[in-house]
């Protein structure tokens, strides 16, 4: 995970993200560089857009949202909560995007 966030903290300060760059910033934090992992990030780095990439990102809440009100008389209770096939495909795009955004970083 280390050196997801040297490349992050390279990129927000505008230097270049390569071997030497990653190797510094990882030495700074106490830690030996391992060639294989910074090549690895590098080549995983090559084909992104780290800019893009953040901008697609979500996030996922901390708080559980607040529960609905309970319906009315007049809404139908369909209307009321999504199905559990809605459900499922969001959780799913949820997960779609998660695991695109985990392979980013190898």
């Amino acid at each position: 995970m280390e050196y997801i966030y040297a490349a992050l903290l390279l990129h927000r300060l505008q230097q270049p993200i390569n071997e030497e760059n990653v190797k510094r910033v990882i030495a700074a934090a106490g830690v030996t560089p391992n060639e294989v992992k910074v090549k690895a990030l590098l080549s995983a780095l090559s084909e992104i857009n780290i800019e893009e990439a953040i901008k697609n990102a979500t996030l996922t809440p901390i708080a559980a949202p607040a529960a609905p009100a309970a319906p009315t008389p007049t809404q139908a209770p369909a209307a009321a909560a999504p199905s559990k096939e809605e459900k499922k495909e969001e959780k799913e795009g949820e997960e779609e995007a998660l695991a695109g955004l985990a392979s980013l970083f190898g």
